[in-house]
């Protein structure tokens, strides 16, 4: 099948190459930071439906850019490596999904359209090459550590988020980079992909995005009232973590691993939104 034809298996298929549930999961966040902090009815719809074009945009994107790379490696479950839409197609609606991003930021004020440009153009740069150099973490440290500050930049009159939040989104960002590529590792060696998760290994990639995920929920409880509801996610953030770092020495890193540090990273986030 091709993009030539039309109907639900081509929105599936353009859906598919989204990366639907990180897309999902940073478009919910958005809306529990946006409630958090208190952002009035209509300007949390639009921050939420402009995150979401957002992140359209880098899905598509990320994958439009990879396809041949994705193809070469038998990656056939993704929808442009596996030839049911075309590249050209796919980079083209997500160039659009990001203009929609941005124009849909213009009501909320120029200080969330430039934190929102910010983002989305560091997620396209690692998406265009950055994500092969020792760089490759630093759009997820940037682009994460932006993102509690849509919600507090939403507000009127708007303010950057506070700087344990900052710090928390940053350690966060920084955990999925480092533990997402890690299933990927073989592949990404066969095409010629060597960012910084590859040049650690593995084994630290997955320690360092453990230990940080920690030092963000410091980072919040530090610059928080300590209520009990924030010293309990603390407790489980810390708790999941050690396991996290004592596992990835018992054995080798494989799917539980992942799991383990994917679930810190979203107490994490839950810790940052109650707090």
């Amino acid at each position: 099948m091709t993009d030539a034809a039309a109907g639900p298996p081509l929105v599936r298929a353009f859906w598919g190459a989204t990366h639907p549930g990180p897309t999902l999961v940073v478009t919910l966040l958005s809306l529990a930071l946006g409630i958090a902090a208190g952002v009035e009815p209509w300007r949390l719809a639009v921050l939420v439906v402009a995150v979401f074009a957002g992140q359209v945009s880098v899905g598509l994107s990320n994958d439009a850019i990879d396809g041949a790379r994705d193809a070469a490696v038998g990656r056939t479950d993704k929808p442009i490596a596996g030839g049911a839409i075309t590249p050209e197609r796919a980079l083209a609606v997500a160039v659009a999904s990001a203009v929609l991003a941005v124009a849909l930021s213009l009501p909320l004020g120029p200080a969330l359209v430039a934190a929102h440009a910010l983002a989305l153009a560091s997620a396209w740069a690692y998406n265009a090459g950055l994500k092969s150099t020792p760089f490759s973490i630093v759009p997820f440290v940037l682009s994460f550590g932006l993102f509690p500050s849509f919600a507090t930049l939403s507000l009127s009159p708007p303010a950057l988020a506070a700087w344990w939040a900052s710090l928390a989104g940053a350690a966060l960002g920084a955990a999925v980079h480092l533990t997402n590529v890690v299933r990927d590792l073989d592949d990404d060696r066969r095409t010629g992909v060597r960012g910084l998760p590859h040049r650690l290994g593995a084994r630290a990639s997955v320690a360092i995005a453990a230990l940080g995920i920690v030092a963000g929920a410091v980072a919040v409880l530090v610059g928080t009232d300590a209520t009990v509801t924030g010293v309990v996610f603390f407790a489980a953030v810390t708790a999941v973590a050690v396991g996290v770092v004592v596992l990835v020495y018992v054995r080798s890193p494989g799917r539980a691993v992942f799991q383990l540090t994917m679930l810190a990273a979203l107490l994490l986030a839950a810790q940052l939104v109650v707090s």
